[in-house]
């Protein structure tokens, strides 16, 4: 590792920690400390959604990657009484393994196709799960899901869980860092970038897309597999397309081109349902509103400001 990246090390990590560990400041108040495992939870879903879109494309089934890992992991635990470790794993593998085999068919896709098939998706795999009956429960989905326990302990608080969804976001996000200091991530930049020139180059967009789509879900399923066991309960209706449309929306928000970006996005994005919880029209409206805004005035995301102030363009 050179000095340039060492130096970038040493400003990631501290800032990265500052970050997670500011709600502790709240600890004794449930809401935020709740708002702060969803916004913890957002960033690991959002991150594979990021990943994804880095090598140009834009997928509109990203919330049933997260319902395959929530369901498979619940399943898992519930009726086999497997251990949250092995259910994860489970639910993450399910996830890629899916992905994998919905990559080989649509990857070759762009632009609208690819959305369009992505969104099918979604809706198929939701009336797969409305569908489920004694497996999924259907429409009325499974409740009384046991909380995460891990080596002995278990995560039954909010305050608790917070620790896990905050280590978790972090491992993503550093994972992610990692990845776009590499010769992999770079590739996936430039298939994202410029596909032709990429291919030219000896870079394979398939499988590039591929490696990021699969990495991607597998982020996804994780973050379905912890939300289901924070909540206790799961149902179809946990992911619909709204889920994927609030995931693209944090992404745009924040910045597609930049690992802060989904950061940013989770941090301003996963409030607003909560604070508007009284008023559906509004939050609606204000979702509509401030991508209008960040489209036409910061085309490249929140990230797009620092870039402005100080100079630094280009992806991080």
């Amino acid at each position: 590792m050179n000095s340039t990246k060492s130096g970038a090390w040493k400003v990631w990590i501290p800032s990265l920690l500052a970050l997670f560990a500011a709600p502790l400041l709240f600890a004794g108040n449930a809401f935020y400390i709740h708002l702060a495992v969803l916004i913890c939870l957002n960033i690991i879903f959002v991150n594979g959604l990021a990943l994804i879109n880095r090598t140009g494309q834009l997928s509109f089934c990203h919330a049933a990657f997260m319902g395959m890992g929530a369901f498979v992991a619940v399943i898992c635990t519930t009726r086999f009484h497997t251990p949250f470790f092995i259910s994860a794993i489970a639910g993450v593998a399910a996830s890629m393994l899916i992905a994998f085999l919905l990559g080989a068919v649509i990857l070759r896709l762009q632009g609208v196709y690819f959305v369009l098939v992505t969104f099918c998706f979604g809706e198929l795999f939701r009336l797969v799960l409305l569908e489920g009956g004694g497996i999924t429960g259907g429409a009325n989905g499974i409740a009384n899901i046991p909380p995460v326990s891990l080596l002995g302990f278990t995560f039954d608080t909010k305050l608790s869980f917070y620790f896990l969804a905050a280590t978790c976001a972090f491992a993503s996000i550093v994972l992610l860092i990692a990845l776009f200091k590499t010769p992999k991530g770079d590739a996936l930049n430039a298939v994202g970038d410029n596909p032709d020139l990429a291919e030219a180059s000896g870079i394979s967009i398939q499988g590039s897309q591929m490696f990021a789509f699969v990495l991607g879900s597998a982020l996804a399923g994780f973050a379905g597999a912890l939300l289901a066991h924070y909540l206790g309960f799961v149902s179809p209706e946990s992911f619909n397309q709204h889920v994927s449309v609030a995931a693209i929306i944090m992404l745009v928000i924040g910045g597609r081109g930049s690992v802060l970006g989904p950061i940013l996005g989770a941090l301003i994005m996963t409030p607003l349902p909560e604070l508007f919880r009284s008023a559906i029209e509004t939050q609606n409206i204000m979702y509509g509103i401030t991508l209008i805004l960040v489209l036409k005035f910061l085309p490249t995301g929140l990230v797009g400001i620092g870039s402005q102030l100080f100079g630094k363009g280009g992806r991080r």
